[in-house]
């Protein structure tokens, strides 16, 4: 479901969830930004109602992942996890190594799971996350092939020239 005909209050009580202001908050937040940490959640949140724990944060978006309204984003080696809305679209995620931001990319395939393992070991599989690695536009020189900048401690370049 897009963001903008997003519900909080119907998907919180589809859920069995109590309705309540730092959930709406929360969702508020991720209705407005895509891909956001919990730091930048809990900076917005308290912007909205004041005094709210770093915990209480934490519950909300534990309780909103555990019930598939808010889906949790972890790439290994990025400093925090992300959070969206989740919307059940079977979409997968282009990683900046430079910068961290991540971008929505659809799957070839429109059903779930995109794409099928070798092997499933007796696994029912409903879902196949993907996640993309490579360097934003704005960590990239198309001018002259070369990544500006440090990536996570290692200098990065190429030897592909864009013209």
């Amino acid at each position: 479901m897009p963001a903008k005909d997003f519900d909080s209050v119907t998907a919180l009580r589809d859920a069995g969830l109590r309705v309540t202001a730092p959930r709406l908050a929360v969702l508020d937040v991720l209705r407005s930004s895509s891909h956001v940490d919990a730091e930048t959640i809990t900076r917005d949140v308290r912007a909205k109602l004041g005094s709210v724990s770093t915990q209480a944060i934490y519950d909300v978006l534990h309780a909103l992942n555990s019930a598939e309204i808010v889906r949790r984003i972890d790439p290994s080696g990025a400093a925090a996890a992300r959070y969206e809305l989740h919307r059940h679209d079977n979409h997968h995620h282009l990683v900046c190594r430079g910068c961290e931001a991540i971008v929505d990319v659809a799957c070839d395939e429109g059903h779930a799971p995109c794409l099928s393992p070798q092997e499933t070991s007796g696994f029912a599989i409903d879902e196949a996350e993907i996640i993309f690695w490579g360097l934003c536009p704005s960590c990239f020189d198309v001018r002259n092939g070369e990544h500006i900048g440090d990536i996570r401690g290692t200098q990065v370049s190429t030897r592909r020239k864009y013209e």
